[in-house]
């Protein structure tokens, strides 16, 4: 997936065209086999950001950390009306694939390239974000077994994972970063969380790291199965 320069970008726009056109056509045809053609136009894929309309996207997060999903939003876009709603709103919304795709496969489908690259982001924004909710119910756990601490609990769970809180955490991220004013875009968030995960690998203790590591990737792993036992009982 290049970052393509000024001179390069049109001849990498073009070939994205054309990728979305032949992906258009294969779907066409009704074989029932959407999503396959979805990841195999992503595997293809030339581009690491670009501005479609009104929106801007970015797939890479910090430069190493591939959002695939996004990139299959972009592409389902261009098959409304040729594939099931319901199948694309799962995919996009939960994750869910509309049939089994093993393994190898998906990797098979992307490369071996985006395929690390999604795992940097599997386990560098989606995990990161469970471990900062598995340390958030411990600490609000704490807080009704006793009275202490007025503080807030974004910052305490911060303090424990990063030792610094949050507002602490932004300002260097600030600097590295061009952010817009105000309030983070969702978009920000994504780099804020990635930058959060290298902050904490960089200066955890190794243990440490692996261990809240696990406790997200548990909860992970329990907030999916129980979305899915409430979509089998109709509660999506």
């Amino acid at each position: 997936m290049a970052r393509a320069s000024t001179r390069e970008a049109p001849n990498l726009q073009q070939e994205a065209q054309t990728i979305v056109a032949q992906m258009r056509e294969t779907v066409a045809r009704g074989d029932g086999r959407w999503l396959l053609a979805v990841l195999e136009a992503i595997g293809r894929w030339p581009l690491a950001q670009e501005q479609v309309g009104d929106r801007h996207y970015s797939y890479l997060v910090g430069g190493e950390a591939f959002d695939w999903l996004l990139l299959a939003e972009r592409l389902c876009d261009e098959l409304e009306g040729l594939i099931p709603q319901d199948e694309c709103d799962d995919l996009l919304f939960r994750g869910w694939l509309p049939v089994e795709v093993a393994d190898d496969d998906f990797q098979r489908c992307l490369g071996m390239a985006k395929y690390r690259a999604h795992l940097n982001f599997l386990y560098g924004v989606r995990v990161e974000e469970a471990v900062q909710l598995a340390m958030q119910e411990e600490v609000q756990k704490e807080r009704l077994s006793r009275i202490w601490e007025n503080g807030r609990v974004d910052d305490e769970v911060c303090r424990r994972l990063y030792g610094r809180t949050r507002d602490e955490l932004l300002q260097p991220f600030r600097s590295e970063h061009p952010l817009s004013a105000g309030h983070l875009s969702l978009a920000e968030w994504t780099e804020f969380t990635y930058w959060l995960f290298r902050y904490r690998v960089g200066h955890a203790d190794p243990a440490r790291v692996a261990s809240d590591t696990r406790k997200g990737v548990a909860l992970l792993s329990y907030l999916e199965a129980r979305a899915r036992r409430a979509a089998s009982f109709g509660l999506r």
